[in-house]
């Protein structure tokens, strides 16, 4: 089973397409978008369960070069 979290992230100006690329080879995310207002990309992530979602998040993805800030929603029900 997994968690669904979308996490959205602020870049150092002129990094944005940098910091898509390092999470591109990641391979971390589900889906990935560049985004207007306040952040420049938002991604969904499927965390395992058994991961701690505020570590998973920072060991494998806040430690890109050129993040400066990021808000993260988790995710309890998908109504279809």
């Amino acid at each position: 089973m997994t968690t669904c979290v979308f996490v959205q992230l602020r870049c150092r100006p002129g990094k944005t397409y940098e910091v898509a690329e390092d999470i591109v080879l990641r391979e971390i995310h589900s889906e990935l978008y560049s985004t207007s207002g306040e952040f420049d990309l938002l991604l969904k992530l499927y965390i395992p369960e058994d991961q701690d979602i505020g570590k998973y998040i920072n060991d494998c993805l806040l430690d890109i070069p050129g993040i400066e800030r990021s808000l993260t929603t988790l995710t309890f029900r998908a109504f279809c």
